[in-house]
C-alpha cells in the first residue's frame, strides 16, 4: 500500500483536529487544574495488552502451533486449557480483568490458513507452494516460503507478497481474531480489547521500533485491516493511518511503543524518521497517537539504565544489553523512558509541545498464548521455555535464553467500569500504571492543597480527586508560595512480598535548558533511618537460597504519605512519577535452578528480585 505523502499528512492532521474539536489536547499542553476535580468512582483492574498466539508467525515457528486467540482469552479468564508443549491442563492462578491478543500484523495467521488450505491461499500459485511446504514441514514451512518479504524487493517477492498477503488473506485472519475477542467479552467481568503488533524494525543490526495498536472497537474492527510494517516502517505513517481510519470509521486507536530498551537509540530520538529535527507538528502528532509506553515486559525493563542514572541505586534491574537478534547494545538516552520524559520536557520548553508525554504500562509479550508472570510458575516467553532441560547451557544458539527473560509484566487501570469504554478511557487519560508482574495497588494524585492527614483518610481516592488530579494528569499555575504535593498510597500484593519503600522520581529542565533528575525516598517500612548521605539502608533479605522460600517478616503491608516537592521552582517544567519496591523475593532463575539441582550461578542471573510498580507521571508546566 502507498503511504500518505507530506501533504496528505497535513490534511489528515487537519481532519483529526476537526474530528476531536480540541486543539489544546492535540498540542499536549498543560491544562489548568487549580480548581478541585469531581470525585469519580474508579476501580482497579488488571490486564495484559501484549500477547501472541499461534496466529503470530514467530510464535508458531517456535512451537506454539496449537494455542489459538480463543484459548488465550479463555486462559486469561481462568478457564483451564491444554498447555502448549506439555500434555497437561493449565489454569491461571489469578484471572485477569482485561486482555488484548496482539498478534503480529505481518503474515497474521498465515500458517493457520496454510494448514487448513484456505481458499484465499489455495487459489494462488504462491499459496499452493506454501501449502506444499507446510505438508513437508508443519512448523516452519509457511515461514520458509514467506521469507524475504522485508529484505527483498524483486518482482518475484512482490508477486509472492501480493498473494500471501492479499486483502482477502488479511481480512480472514483479522476477522477470526476479532471473533475470538467478541466471544470472550463479558462486560463487567472480562474485557477484550482488539489489537495487534506493528513490527517496525531496521535491517541488520535489527533495532526494535515495534508498537502495539489498540482500538475501542468491537465487531466493527472488521471495518479495517491492521496496518503492518509491509505498509510502512515509519511511525509517522502509522499515526497518519490511525488518523485517517478514525475519520473514516469513527473507531479510536492509539499505539504503544514497547522494548525501547532494544531500539538502538531510535525510539525516543531527537529527530523524525527522515533525520529532521523534531518540530512542534511532530511532537503534537506523536503525543496524540502514542499516549503510553510499555516499559516492562519479558525482554527487559525500559525505565532507566544504570549508566544513564548512576545515582539510582535500583537502576540495575532486568536490563537487557542486547538488541533484538542478540547484538550488544550500549546505553543510550533514546532507549529509556526516564530520559525520554526528560527530553520531552526540553521539547516542551523549546517548542511548546511534548512528543514524549506518556504514561507507563507493563505487559508480557508472551508468545505462548499464556499471560504468565508468576516467578514460581512462569511459563516463559516461548513454548520451549516450559521444558526446564531446554534452559541448560548448550551449543545451540538461543536469541532469548529463558533465564534472561523476565516474568513481567502487568498493566493496572483505574477505570470507571470493566468494559471496553471504561478501560480504553483510562488508557487514554493515562490513569494506568505498570508493574513487573506483582499486583501492588497504587494510587497517586497531584495537587497544591493536600494535607498530611489526607494520607490517613478512609477514602484516599475521594481526597485525591477532590483536591487534585490522578496519575497521567497535568498541573500548572502554582499558587504563590505553593509547591506540588503528591498524595500516595501503596498496598502490597497479598500473594507477593511486603513493601520496601515508595520513591518519587522527579525530572525537570532549568532556565538554561539543562535536564535534571532526582530520586526521593518518601515512605518506607520499619524504623530505618537515613544515612548521613541521605540514602536509606536496604530493607534486608529473607530468601533462603537453598529452598527458594522467603518470609514476610520484613517490609510493610501498606505505605502512604503526602510528599511536597522541597526543590520546586514554579518557573521550571517538571514531571513526577512514583516507584514502589517490594522486599526481595525469589526470581524464577533461582526456582528453576533448585528444580534442576544446579547452582543458581549457572543461570547467570540474579537469585532474587525486588518486584516493583511504576505510576504514570504527573506533569507540571508553568502558567
Amino acid at each position: 500500500m502507498a503511504s500518505a505523502g507530506i501533504n496528505g499528512r497535513r490534511i489528515l492532521r487537519a481532519c483529526l483536529m476537526a474530528a476531536t474539536g480540541s486543539a489544546a489536547w492535540l498540542l499536549g499542553g498543560a491544562s489548568a487544574v487549580s480548581q478541585p476535580q469531581a470525585s469519580p468512582t474508579t476501580n482497579l483492574y488488571w490486564g495484559d495488552v501484549h500477547l501472541h498466539t499461534n496466529y503470530s508467525l514467530d510464535a508458531y515457528a517456535t512451537g506454539n502451533s496449537e494455542t489459538t486467540p480463543d484459548m488465550a482469552y479463555r486462559f486469561a479468564r481462568g478457564i483451564p486449557i491444554r498447555q502448549p508443549g506439555l500434555d497437561r491442563k493449565i489454569q491461571i492462578r489469578r484471572p485477569l480483568d482485561f486482555m488484548s491478543v496482539t498478534d503480529h500484523a505481518e503474515f497474521m495467521a498465515l500458517q493457520i490458513l496454510v494448514g487448513r488450505e484456505d481458499p484465499s491461499l489455495a487459489n494462488t500459485p504462491w499459496g499452493r507452494k506454501a501449502i506444499e511446504a507446510h505438508r513437508k514441514d508443519p512448523i516452519r514451512g509457511a515461514m520458509s516460503i514467506s521469507g524475504g518479504a522485508l529484505t527483498q524487493d524483486t518482482p518475484e517477492q512482490r508477486e509472492k507478497n501480493a498473494q500471501l498477503y492479499s486483502d482477502a488473506v488479511r481480512r480472514t485472519a483479522w476477522g477470526e481474531i476479532v471473533d475470538a475477542g467478541e466471544r470472550n467479552y463479558v462486560p463487567g467481568k472480562f474485557t477484550t480489547l482488539m489489537g495487534w503488533e506493528w513490527s517496525s524494525m531496521t535491517q541488520a543490526p535489527v533495532k526494535n521500533l515495534h508498537r502495539i495498536v489498540l482500538t475501542d472497537a468491537g465487531a466493527n474492527a472488521k471495518d479495517f485491516i491492521p496496518y503492518s510494517n509491509m505498509d510502512s516502517m515509519r511511525p509517522e505513517d502509522l499515526w497518519d493511518w490511525m488518523a485517517a481510519t478514525k475519520v473514516r470509521t469513527g473507531i479510536d486507536l492509539f499505539a504503544i511503543p514497547h522494548n525501547s530498551n532494544i531500539s538502538g537509540g531510535l525510539m525516543f530520538g531527537m529527530t523524525d524518521s527522515d533525520g529532521n529535527p523534531i518540530d512542534a507538528a511532530y511532537a503534537r502528532m506523536r503525543a496524540t497517537w502514542e499516549p503510553l509506553v510499555e516499559m516492562t515486559q519479558a525482554k527487559g525493563t525500559s525505565e532507566v539504565h544504570p549508566e544513564l542514572s548512576p545515582n539510582d541505586e535500583f537502576a540495575e534491574f532486568e536490563i537487557r544489553r542486547k538488541l533484538l537478534a542478540g547484538e550488544p547494545t550500549p546505553a543510550n538516552a533514546a532507549d529509556y523512558a526516564r530520559s525520554a520524559l526528560l527530553r520531552g520536557l526540553a521539547f516542551q520548553q523549546k517548542l511548546g509541545a511534548n512528543p514524549y508525554k506518556f504514561g507507563m504500562i507493563g505487559s508480557t509479550d508472551s508468545h505462548t498464548s499464556l499471560s504468565s508472570v508468576q516467578e514460581n510458575d512462569y511459563t516463559g516467553k516461548i513454548v520451549t521455555d516450559a521444558k526446564l532441560s531446554e534452559h541448560l547451557p548448550g551449543e545451540r544458539f538461543v536469541i532469548f535464553p529463558a533465564w534472561e527473560m523476565g516474568a513481567s509484566g502487568r498493566v493496572a487501570a483505574w477505570a470507571s467500569e470493566n468494559t471496553r469504554a471504561g478501560i480504553f478511557a483510562a488508557f487514554k487519560r493515562k490513569e494506568v500504571y505498570a508493574t513487573t508482574g506483582t499486583r501492588i495497588a497504587l494510587r497517586m494524585f497531584g495537587g497544591f492543597h493536600f494535607a498530611s492527614a489526607d494520607a490517613e483518610a478512609k477514602d484516599i481516592a475521594a481526597a485525591g480527586y477532590a483536591k487534585g488530579i490522578p496519575m497521567g494528569g497535568d498541573l500548572t499555575m502554582a499558587p504563590r508560595g505553593k509547591a506540588p504535593g503528591l498524595l500516595i498510597h501503596a498496598a502490597k500484593d497479598p500473594l507477593s512480598g511486603n513493601l520496601d519503600r515508595v520513591q518519587v522520581i522527579k525530572g525537570w529542565v532549568d532556565a538554561a535548558g539543562e535536564m535534571h533528575e532526582k530520586i526521593y525516598d518518601v515512605a518506607w517500612s520499619g524504623d530505618r533511618q537515613r544515612d548521613p548521605d541521605g540514602s536509606l539502608e536496604p530493607v534486608g533479605n529473607t530468601v533462603d537460597l537453598k529452598t527458594g522460600l522467603y518470609t514476610n517478616t520484613i517490609g510493610a503491608v501498606q505505605l502512604a504519605t503526602v510528599w511536597t516537592d522541597p526543590d520546586f521552582d514554579p518557573s521550571e517544567v517538571a514531571f513526577y512519577y512514583v516507584r514502589v519496591l517490594e522486599i526481595p523475593t525469589p526470581r524464577h532463575s533461582l526456582l528453576d535452578a533448585l528444580a534442576l539441582g544446579i547452582d543458581v550461578a549457572q543461570t547467570k542471573q540474579a537469585a532474587t528480585i525486588q518486584e516493583r510498580a511504576y505510576s504514570s507521571p504527573i506533569w507540571y508546566t508553568p502558567g
